[in-house]
């Protein structure tokens, strides 16, 4: 490919292969900042878990998104506010679902593994696209999941109502229900799993990037407390989600053309039985994830929201640490503040993969077609030869310079390896 200069003075124009670089007037990476402040940490017990699977490389436009405090690696926190309470979760992030405003975190934009809290993805994608009252019949594929993991118990030949299968995924945590769920409201569970990234790119979680519709691990899957916590925004804001999250319990029907019976389920979300103003949420655990959860309730006319990742259920559950940290957020003051939770549609639309042969959109009469979006505010168009033009702005070329183009073509080259999945 050859390089071509039709950028103003202020930017480069480079044609670099599938490489990503910061698009003209994208935000300038940040300074160098301050060591870190440790989080307040329990000591937790040491267990035996597959290895950690190498992260993407960080993308410094993507760390500052909700405010540049929150690229912090470590605590963040409002001025003169107490120390938060010590927990296991590697990251976690405390928010106001209302307002946007991110009260407190630990590492909010570092990468994670989601586990079942994946599953409130699903849900932000597909609520509005399927009638609760609709019948659908279960097939042999959408029982396809990893043996010993979390299921409702659907059958095959089976006929469920999608209410039913919103509350199994929900309460029970079926990977199952995730499976039929996301054929049902894009046709496949691939598919399916290709519209809950559109739709985490529509809400502003840029980490996020699913593989399963469940959570179940697979290789490249990860998120951020920061993501977790605008997906959690989103599901609350659909009162559906929020019935299904407070239900206690829920009968899944008999079969008579099977020969089965019906059984009741149970919500595993200990928040809403022992934590007074409990909304409801998600938990989450697979070996290589660990336990990770999403908690929200109200208290004097606020409405908070807590995430973490990478949590032991020793010395303290993980919904429990999700309650203490829910406490903290209630004890500061109502317009405390560290950042805030991006809304629907603020950001730019982004991928994490290279444009390949996607079609661009049409051009105006007279005008230039309109640019591809890639990570981090990408601008790339493609020229006539169908060669692609990478717009990097003056402010970035040092930053690509110092291992971007490296970064990104190692960050693609790795292989993962998959832990074992329960969640």
């Amino acid at each position: 490919m050859r390089a071509r200069v039709l950028a103003p003075v202020t930017a480069v124009t480079l044609l670099v292969a599938g490489v990503p670089t910061p698009a003209a007037g994208a935000p300038a990476a940040p300074a160098a900042r301050a060591a870190a402040v440790p989080c307040p940490r329990l000591p937790a017990p040491k267990v035996t878990r597959p290895p950690r699977p190498v992260p993407p490389a960080s993308v410094p436009e993507q760390q500052v998104v909700g405010g540049e405090a929150l690229a912090a690696p470590g605590l963040v926190t409002p001025p003169g506010a107490t120390a938060p309470p010590a927990v296991t979760a590697t990251t976690w992030l405390v928010a106001d679902l209302d307002s946007g405003a991110v009260l407190g975190s630990c590492g909010p934009h570092v990468y994670g593994t989601p586990a079942s809290t994946q599953k409130l993805l699903l849900a932000a994608t597909m609520l509005d696209r399927l009638d609760p009252k609709q019948v659908a019949v279960a097939t042999r594929d959408d029982l396809d999941i990893e043996p010993g993991s979390s299921a409702v118990g659907l059958l095959v030949g089976g006929r469920y109502r999608v209410e039913t299968l919103w509350l199994g995924l929900l309460l029970q945590s079926g990977n199952d229900a995730a499976n039929m769920l996301a054929r049902l409201g894009a046709g496949s569970a691939r598919a399916g799993v290709g519209e809950m990234n559109a739709e985490a790119r529509r809400l502003g979680a840029l980490q996020t990037h699913a593989v399963t519709p469940s959570g179940l691990d697979g290789p490249g899957q990860f998120t951020s407390a920061y993501d977790l916590a605008l997906i959690a925004r989103a599901c609350f804001a659909d009162p559906r989600f929020g019935r299904y999250a407070l239900t206690e319990r829920a009968q899944i029907p008999a079969q008579p053309a099977l020969k089965k019976g019906g059984f009741q389920i149970q919500n595993e979300n200990q928040l809403i039985y022992r934590y007074p103003g409990a909304l409801g949420g998600k938990t989450g655990f697979t070996e290589l994830a660990r336990h990770s959860y999403v908690g929200a309730a109200q208290r004097g006319g606020r409405r908070l929201v807590v995430t973490l990742l990478g949590a032991e259920a020793r010395p303290v559950r993980g919904w429990q640490q999700g309650a203490q940290l829910l406490d903290w957020g209630f004890s500061l003051p109502r317009d405390a503040s560290v950042g805030k939770l991006v809304e629907p549609g603020e950001l730019d639309a982004v991928t994490d993969e290279p444009p390949g042969d996607a079609p661009l959109a049409a051009a105006p009469a007279g005008g230039e077609p309109k640019p591809w979006r890639g990570p981090a505010g990408t601008a790339l168009h493609r020229m006539a030869d169908g060669d692609w033009q990478v717009i990097v702005p003056a402010a970035g070329i040092l930053a690509l310079a110092v291992g971007g183009v490296a970064a990104v073509f190692a960050a693609r080259s790795r292989t993962r390896r998959r832990g074992r999945r329960r969640a």
